[in-house]
């Protein structure tokens, strides 16, 4: 960890709106529970899944529907076969509510990662490569969010445990993360105004060509082709969004370059579809068209710079995390190196 009285002058991406900030975690059920219910004119000419999801608040309507079709609805006795059935004043509704993984993601668990700074108001951690930022579809535990829970007993009263922003499961790196809602809040709003610096480095396929340092402007969106994934589009022909990647050779061979990455704007996966689009796929960053070369198995991209002010002491801090082993590696097998931080 570095710690320095000056800021890099560079932009970071917002990649996350103020709103998410408010989002509460979802209610942790531990053990199936049968919830009944008289329906009343609330309720009367409703279909059974809009009826629950006005008796069963705490749980969203796609979590109370999956139990319908799985038959865990009963009205009048009966078990509801349709979602789309009607109740009517005065009818007696039931619901089995089971624990699900996605129900109980947001719990404590000891999960590995590196803190680099820690007050009483933030930590500045240093994630590994492999490891999931918050619970989704396929990873409902192990993630950094239920790491910190683990941490911090407190964590729990904060929004998604206080993470302000995200990396890619696979991209290591620095990340700053709230430990207090006036911080969390805070953090946000540096982070919408681009005030949380970051700098990136990622090594890329095929030898760099052209000026050393060039700007890639084209927006980003949704692929037409393939929804998982991003991809470079016309604005005025489709939805994207603006975006803005500044990049700068630090060193090239034939196989390939390594690259300083500054996000001026904060797409999903910005880095990786800019540095595609023009040329340079990230090494083994299969989605986006990088192929595994100089004994990299994981996207080559490492968020190694961190800087802001901080929200409460006022206080101008700076991060460097070290390239993580593998990166190292690579670079050692095309005869490259990067010995120092680079900030212009």
């Amino acid at each position: 960890m570095k710690l320095s009285k000056s800021i890099i002058s560079t932009e970071s991406s917002a990649e996350h709106l103020k709103s998410e900030a408010d989002t509460d975690f979802a209610l942790e059920l531990d053990t199936n529970e049968t919830r009944e219910f008289v329906c009343n004119e609330a309720q009367h000419g409703l279909r059974v899944d809009n009826a629950l999801v006005q008796l069963v608040s705490e749980f969203s309507r796609s979590y109370l529907k999956q139990l319908i079709e799985q038959g865990s609805a009963r009205l009048n006795g009966q078990r509801v076969i349709k979602v789309a059935s009607k109740v009517k004043v005065g009818d007696l509704l039931a619901i089995d509510l089971q624990a699900t993984p996605q129900s109980q993601a947001f719990k404590p668990e000891k999960v590995d990662f590196e803190v680099i700074f820690e007050d009483e108001h933030l930590l500045v951690i240093n994630k590994p490569v492999g490891l999931v930022v918050h619970p989704a579809p396929g990873n409902w535990s192990g993630t950094l969010l239920n790491g910190l829970l683990e941490r911090d007993p407190k964590a729990v009263l904060l929004p998604r445990a206080g993470i302000v922003h995200r990396l890619d499961k696979d991209t290591s790196g620095l990340m700053v993360v709230a430990r207090t809602r006036q911080v969390m809040d805070a953090l946000v709003e540096k982070i919408a105004a681009r005030e949380v610096n970051r700098l990136y480095l990622a090594l890329g396929n095929c030898a760099w060509t052209g000026p050393k340092e060039r700007d890639v402007t084209e927006s980003i969106g949704r692929d037409p082709r393939n929804r998982l994934r991003m991809a470079v589009v016309s604005s005025d022909k489709m939805a994207g969004k603006t975006a803005k990647t500044s990049l700068k050779l630090l060193q090239n061979c034939e196989q390939g370059c390594l690259v300083l990455c500054r996000l001026h704007t904060g797409r999903t996966h910005q880095i990786r579809v800019h540095m595609a689009h023009i040329g340079h796929p990230l090494v083994a960053d299969s989605v986006y068209g990088g192929a595994q070369a100089a004994g990299m198995q994981r996207q080559a991209l490492h968020a190694e710079q961190l800087a802001f002010e901080h929200p409460v002491t006022g206080e101008l801090m700076h991060f460097v995390a070290p390239l993580p082993d593998d990166l190292k590696a690579a670079l050692v097998n095309w005869g490259l190196s990067y010995n120092g931080v680079s900030t212009k």
